[in-house]
């Protein structure tokens, strides 16, 4: 068929007018596209994490005596692949941290930096106990297991995908982000993050950081919430000491120190400190109260009150650890020492309790009351040194806090955030003492099985979690620190 032709001036004023629309199309602003699970760069940044956490669990951080270094070195080649450019700081032979860092600007603003951090050390196992190898990065029936899975080298590698994804999508960053591995966590952080702070903070300071501490919870196998930690308890360590005279064992002796001591121990293993509730613990228990049954809703609500209070905090101790210890200073004995052999008396036992205070609180107050309790004149009570200082808490209305809301509220649709005050401590503490806005999440979702592992034998972490966990982070890290 013959087609009709279309005049040369017609054809000029179509093609200007074709060209305006596309350059005006080009012209439209985006928003800011970060990888989704259909996506190529998602599928790269899981699978090269979870290679990388793999090979780190291969690497033995046993803390002591950490050998963190060698971890560090692993990752600095990684990062030399990316071209990166990292540091390494020994604090000690074979100890210390590895930093690295995408500017926003050529001048750095501290106050608007992120930190994404983690630890490299991990603590010992008893392999005679574990099901494979714990420092094999055994993957089987969906699990990786090793020692430091969760705890906390598989944070560690989720940062380190986060912050490579950063660096090869040329993102255009509106701050600094940070990344940083560092050691001795598991030992309070003398050769590690109070290093850091202390020798190395221009390395480091930040306005805002992300670690360990919370994390998404699940419960019949759907995230019921996603806990935020904003403030943590304050340990201490206290030697129970028992003096006696030495003496053949065969001749018992009244104030043989071993006997003394089992009798003190016993009473203090069965202390329960007077409850106690501060402005995290309350909106933690505010905001559970609705996830539970209607009787452990109904003692929730009633934890903060003159009447029922006393009763209800009992109820919610006997049903979870964790909540117990969110409403008691602790301390619990966790080493015994004593005797040279068995026909000998010996003239000293000694135990260890691991004292957990909540914010605020002193150490002095519950030693007088433990002591009066064994009222045992042979028996001392003497804190290990140094004792670690009292954080504020992380802001709940800080912008950093806002999207980490938010971006949970998205990934997690029904599944409240929900502020929380951890039981154990974590290298949050010298950051908010510093006045930074430290935040403690882990990304992925764990049941309490898998909860249960860390410290324990068995350790793993879901590769469904895992994954998932990857892209949580890159959305929040990448919403907070990417011009829109």
């Amino acid at each position: 068929m013959a087609r009709a032709r279309i005049p040369l001036p017609i054809l000029v004023l179509i093609a200007v007018l074709f060209s305006a629309a596309t350059i005006q199309a080009q012209a439209v602003p985006t928003s800011p596209q970060y990888p989704t699970a259909a996506s190529p760069s998602l599928s790269q940044m899981q699978q090269d994490a979870l290679g990388w956490l793999q090979g780190l669990l291969r690497i033995d951080t046993t803390n002591p005596p950490g050998n963190e270094l060698v971890a560090a070195k692993y990752i600095g080649a990684i990062l030399t692949k990316e071209g990166i450019p990292s540091e390494i700081f020994e604090s000690t032979p074979g100890r210390g941290f590895i930093v690295a860092r995408l500017s926003a600007s050529a001048v750095p603003d501290p106050s608007r930096a992120l930190l994404l951090m983690a630890h490299l050390d991990v603590v010992g196992v008893d392999k005679s106990k574990w099901r494979v190898d714990p420092f094999g990065a055994v993957i089987t029936d969906g699990y990786l297991y090793g020692r430091g899975a969760i705890d906390d080298k598989g944070m560690l590698a989720a940062n380190l995908a986060v912050f490579v994804q950063l660096k090869r999508s040329g993102a255009r960053l509106n701050r600094d982000v940070i990344f940083l591995a560092e050691g001795d966590e598991e030992a309070y952080g003398a050769t590690g993050m109070l290093f850091a702070v202390d020798k190395h903070w221009d390395k480091i300071a930040a306005g805002f950081a992300i670690n360990e501490g919370g994390g998404v919870f699940l419960k019949d196998g759907k995230p019921q919430y996603i806990g935020v930690q904003v403030s943590e308890k304050v340990p201490a360590n206290v030697d129970v000491i028992a003096e006696g005279t030495s003496g053949h064992a065969s001749m018992p002796r009244k104030d043989n120190p071993v006997v003394h001591l089992s009798a003190a121990i016993e009473k203090i293993g069965s202390y329960e400190a007077p409850v106690q509730f501060n402005s995290v613990t309350r909106a933690y228990f505010q905001a559970l109260a609705p996830l539970q049954d209607e009787e452990t809703a109904k003692w929730m609500r009633s934890l903060d009150t003159s009447d029922r209070g006393e009763h209800a905090a009992r109820v919610i101790s006997n049903q979870n650890l964790a909540w117990n210890a969110m409403l008691h200073d602790t301390a619990t004995p966790t080493t015994l020492r004593a005797g040279i052999r068995a026909n000998v008396i010996p003239s000293e036992a000694r135990a260890t309790i691991n004292v957990r205070l909540l914010p605020g609180n002193q150490l002095a107050p519950l030693l007088a009351k433990l002591q009066q309790l064994v009222n045992d004149p042979a028996i001392t009570f003497e804190p290990q040194l140094p004792l670690s200082e009292t954080a504020p808490s992380a802001s709940l209305t800080s912008d950093f806090y806002n999207t980490i809301s938010s971006v949970a509220a998205k990934t997690y649709p029904g599944a409240p955030i929900v502020p929380l005050m951890s039981t154990y401590f974590t290298d949050s503490t010298p950051l908010r003492l510093r006045n930074v806005q430290a935040y403690g999440l882990a990304p992925f979702a764990l049941s309490d099985d898998d909860l249960s592992r860390f410290h324990a034998d068995n350790e793993r972490i879901p590769l469904d979690s895992f994954h998932k966990g990857i892209e949580f982070l890159f959305a929040i890290v990448n919403d907070f620190s990417v011009d829109k």
